[in-house]
């Protein structure tokens, strides 16, 4: 696959672009645009709500995308995930009637399995950790289907791409969109789509300070394993695989990225909550977070995605009672 903007091998084309664009407006209701208060009080800020996704993030977008191009071609869909790729995953079989496997780990969150267990998807529980179940999963995939990553696969990516399109229809202007990065398939799909637009857009990711394996990446041009640390941002933590588009494809993209720290992360899932009555989980909050810290330019227009609700009760309760909770 090649693209008319990025020549970087693996990277979604137009014709991939267009087909996820395809998908997914005939099955997904585009997601609100919403005008929120700028933390520094300068320029405009718009919100976008991911949030508001049937799974509940904005990844069922590339899951869409990916279970309806493998699906064409026959066989079974394998994918690793307990959190929200494994849910966009499950989603989407279900509706397109794929079949699909979902491996976890045995202690992933039992909400979450509870929830995958409401589609109509193979659910299979595998070994202590995430590496574990990824592993398991490689192994069924290469006895027979399709090993769909969260990241690291260019539907998926061209089914992230697909916000762009969204959003374009609400700008009229110059704007920078801020984008949370983990394994970088949002933030590469958004670069690629904004260098297809016909608006002047800028992209900016932000990783969570305690996990900066994509910023590693693109300094040194290739994947080097990185220290993770403690995050509420926690669908953001964690190291890239050695083969991963992503890094490549935000290089060549020109896309900088920068990293918000733990206290202004968590003060943003805070305000959100509390002054917005908006439910966001930390992965999906930093760019409000790299607002607040003064990381990114607002006196213009500045979009936001908020990129996902999951987060639990009693982290949001512990966020919302500590004293002094909220913005300034």
């Amino acid at each position: 696959m090649t693209s008319t903007s990025i020549n970087v091998p693996g990277v979604p084309g137009d014709g991939d672009l267009d087909a996820a664009l395809r998908v997914v407006r005939a099955h997904l209701a585009p997601t609100p645009l919403v005008e929120l208060r700028s933390p520094r009080g300068r320029g405009q800020m718009l919100a976008k709500l991911e949030t508001l996704q049937p799974t509940g993030a904005f990844k069922v977008r590339g899951a869409l995308a990916a279970v309806a191009a493998y699906h064409r071609r026959g066989g079974r869909i394998v994918t690793a995930s307990a959190g929200n790729h494994g849910l966009g995953i499950a989603y989407a079989a279900t509706l397109l009637g794929a079949s699909a496997t979902v491996v976890v780990p045995e202690t992933a969150s039992p909400a979450k399995v509870e929830a995958l267990r409401s589609y109509d998807v193979e659910l299979v529980l595998h070994g202590r950790s995430y590496d574990d179940a990824e592993d398991h999963a490689l192994t069924l995939a290469a006895r027979g289907g399709t090993f769909v990553s969260a990241y690291n696969d260019p539907h998926v990516v061209a089914g992230q791409a697909t916000i762009v399109a969204e959003l374009a229809e609400h700008l009229d202007g110059p704007a920078t969109i801020v984008v949370p990065v983990g394994g970088g398939g949002l933030a590469s799909g958004v670069s690629l789509a904004a260098k297809r637009s016909q608006l002047p857009i800028t992209v900016i990711g932000v990783e969570a300070a305690a996990s900066r394996a994509m910023s590693t990446a693109i300094g040194s041009g290739h994947v080097e394993t990185v220290t993770v640390g403690d995050t509420i941002a926690d669908g953001l933590a964690g190291n890239l695989g050695p083969d991963s588009i992503t890094p490549h494809i935000l290089r060549a993209a020109g896309t900088s990225i920068v990293a918000a720290d733990e206290p202004d992360i968590r003060a943003a899932v805070t305000e959100l909550a509390l002054t917005a009555g908006l439910v966001v989980e930390g992965a999906g909050a930093v760019s409000i977070a790299a607002v607040r810290a003064g990381l990114i330019d607002d006196q213009d227009t500045v979009v936001v995605l908020l990129t996902g609700r999951n987060i639990t009760a009693s982290a949001l309760s512990e966020l919302t009672s500590a004293p002094k909770a909220g913005l300034p």
